[in-house]
């Protein structure tokens, strides 16, 4: 970044506006906490997902407390969106006068957030820094970009995410490898997960009819390139349906998928088929499923990285992934929506166990701990007030956001 940058000695800003970006901030405030010599944390909700009851129930799964602050943004277009964070998020930044902003992913609100905060020379880390698909299509590769360029600190999962930041001529002083924070949660609620036979039951679906000697599969499709067009989706779910004819899968539909799949006429075709469809679920029911699953059909960068540290085979439904050590060292196999590919890849499962790799480098549970202690040099170094407490949350003026409790 160009010029000076103030370092307020307010609370560090934490931002979550999808559902990615619970499972990754939860360990890191948790890291924070421990930690005495950063400041407080204020989590703001851009309201980006705003399903009220699922967005509770994975907070309570996650062991996440209650934002501080919701603005409340809800959908739109993707212009509309990053410009409505953008406009409910600066008073935010005015109120609280942060020491930095904490983002993580590469959803809107992590753009939009970034955007204000660095326009108004306050420090940004990006947590998930450096992962490219190389796909200008996708909008979270746009996000993923630019926030990089922007950001004074970038925290990598992986090493290769530093030769892509490098590329795009980003100093190396701004990069540090951490680990996987996504892996964190994972590690830390594992024991927790619900089994798989209850979260079925609870739907409604007879275990009995899923669980037998060959296993199930799991399938998670909510990206526009594989649900949007009808012609997309009829391939979707004819790749989905053969791989149904080799063992049961289990289907959490997308609110988008589900939607688009009534409009086309196409949910009588998973009814044929020995797919249980299922209402979105909760964090330790999904984590349930994915670690007792046989295979994984998937399009959810996220889920790439889960079924890799759970050695659990992943068919990634996309020509390309920003997760290229999943493919590389763990689980993950790329089919896009070509049949022939998927179905030589679930024939090598259910006959030889299908690709395990390996747990890559530091995905150990420890990544949010090794933010927090670099954090909290680079801000006592840059001068930042570690042991400023948090302004009322009470006392904000941020125009229709919601306010919660405030946490020192």
């Amino acid at each position: 970044m160009m010029g000076e940058i103030r370092h307020p000695g307010g609370p560090m800003v934490c931002v979550v506006g999808a559902r990615p970006n619970y499972m990754k901030m939860a360990p890191l405030l948790r890291a924070f906490a421990r930690d005495p010599r950063l400041p407080g944390a204020v989590l703001v909700h851009t309201g980006q997902h705003y399903d009220l009851a699922m967005n509770e129930r994975l907070f309570a799964d996650l062991e996440l407390p209650a934002p501080d602050l919701n603005l409340e943004v809800g959908s739109g277009t993707h212009a509309v969106q990053t410009a409505e964070v953008m406009r409910r998020f600066e008073p935010v930044v005015d109120d609280l006068d942060p020491c930095c902003v904490i983002v993580v992913g590469d959803v809107n609100s992590t753009l939009a957030c970034t955007l204000v905060a660095v326009k108004k020379r306050v420090p940004v880390a990006h947590v998930e820094a450096g992962l490219r698909s190389f796909d200008r299509d996708m909008p979270e590769e746009i996000n993923r970009v630019l926030t990089d360029q922007v950001a004074d600190l970038l925290y990598t999962t992986e090493r290769e995410a530093a030769d892509n930041l490098a590329r795009e001529g980003i100093e190396p002083s701004r990069v540090q490898f951490v680990g996987n924070v996504m892996i964190d949660s994972l590690v830390a609620h594992r024991a927790r997960a619900t089994p798989p036979a209850k979260t079925l039951a609870a739907a409604g679906v007879d275990p009995a009819r899923m669980l037998g000697e060959r296993g199930f599969g799991v399938v998670t499709l909510h990206r526009p390139s594989n649900v949007d067009s009808p012609d997309a989706l009829d391939e979707s779910i004819a790749l989905v349906s053969e791989a149904a004819a080799h063992l049961p899968l289990v289907w959490p539909l997308h609110p988008r998928t589900r939607a688009n799949l009534e409009r086309c006429g196409f949910m009588p075709r998973l009814a044929a088929a020995p797919i249980a469809v299922l209402e979105p679920q909760g964090y330790l029911e999904m984590l349930g499923l994915l670690a007792h699953a046989a295979l994984v059909l998937t399009d959810s960068g996220g889920i790439q990285e889960e079924t890799t540290a759970l050695a659990v085979p992943c068919l990634t439904m996309r020509e390309n992934t920003e997760r290229p050590i999943t493919v590389t060292q763990g689980t993950n196999t790329l089919v896009g929506r070509d049949r022939a590919l998927a179905a030589d890849a679930i024939a090598d499962i259910l006959m030889h166990g299908g690709k395990r790799g390996r747990v890559p480098e530091l995905w150990d549970g420890h990544a949010a701990d090794r933010i927090a202690q670099h954090l909290a040099g680079w801000l006592s170094r840059d001068g930042a007030g570690a042991a400023a407490v948090p302004a009322p949350i009470g006392q904000m003026h941020v125009g229709r956001a919601r306010a919660g409790s405030a946490r020192g």
